[in-house]
């Protein structure tokens, strides 16, 4: 049996590349985004009674990892991407169906629009539907994980000092929390963990439209390098 879905809606978000997205939703308080409604949805009807709620359940589709063939295993990030599990007992982005869902932030609400925070989704996903949390129901104290029964450990991240000045300059043009949302998304290490970064070797990220750059002067360690309007 086959079911044809349309989305309801479409993220813009200030992750425009997928390398530095965080691996859950709320990792990153400081990641912002806007749902834009589709028609029919785009109606002040569609969103009326969600002022009342403070975060929401939004099912979408992994748009950029949909894949032909079903996987029955993944190597998910969190074993280190060496250890391969059932893809059931993951949240990897390959997916039977590529649908992936997230609790985040609802800031503030408009007709046809939803203004969201703690968000771990690429710019441009399509969402397919959205519910409203409901803590009495979707909060369980005595639940357990044992592959991810905490969140990531931290890295501390320092600045080059013309680092800090270009992002505080870009922050107040976005008028968005750019120095945190830096800070709080290479924090959790974005890099492979089998890989082993040497000083010399540059990685980089694209948030809103800023490339940042970063290395690892010492192991357990990030200094960001740049902030610099992304090339068009």
């Amino acid at each position: 049996m086959q079911h044809l879905v349309s989305p309801v809606g479409i993220v813009h978000s200030c992750f425009k590349e997928k390398f530095a997205i965080p691996r859950q939703p709320h990792l990153a308080p400081a990641a912002r985004g806007v749902l834009e409604l589709l028609p029919p949805f785009d109606q002040g009807d569609a969103v009326q009674g969600l002022e009342q709620v403070s975060h929401v359940w939004l099912l979408f589709l992994f748009h950029q990892a949909l894949e032909d063939k079903p996987r029955l295993k993944v190597r998910p990030p969190r074993l280190g991407g060496n250890q391969s599990v059932g893809v059931f007992s993951t949240r990897a982005t390959h997916r039977p169906n590529g649908i992936g869902q997230s609790v985040v932030r609802l800031e503030w609400v408009e007709p046809g629009r939803l203004h969201l925070s703690g968000i771990d989704l690429l710019d441009g996903t399509p969402v397919l539907d959205i519910k409203p949390y409901v803590p009495y129901a979707d909060s369980v104290a005595e639940a357990h994980n044992g592959m991810a029964d905490a969140p990531p450990p931290l890295i501390p991240v320092d600045w080059q000092d013309a680092a800090l000045q270009q992002a505080q300059q870009h922050a107040l043009r976005l008028g968005q929390p750019l120095v945190a949302l830096i800070e709080q998304c290479l924090a959790q290490d974005p890099r492979p963990a089998y890989q082993q970064p040497q000083p010399d070797r540059r990685y980089g990220a694209r948030f809103w439209d800023l490339d940042v750059h970063w290395h690892y002067p010492e192991p357990g360690r990030i200094r960001v390098l740049d902030v610099q309007t992304a090339a068009t």
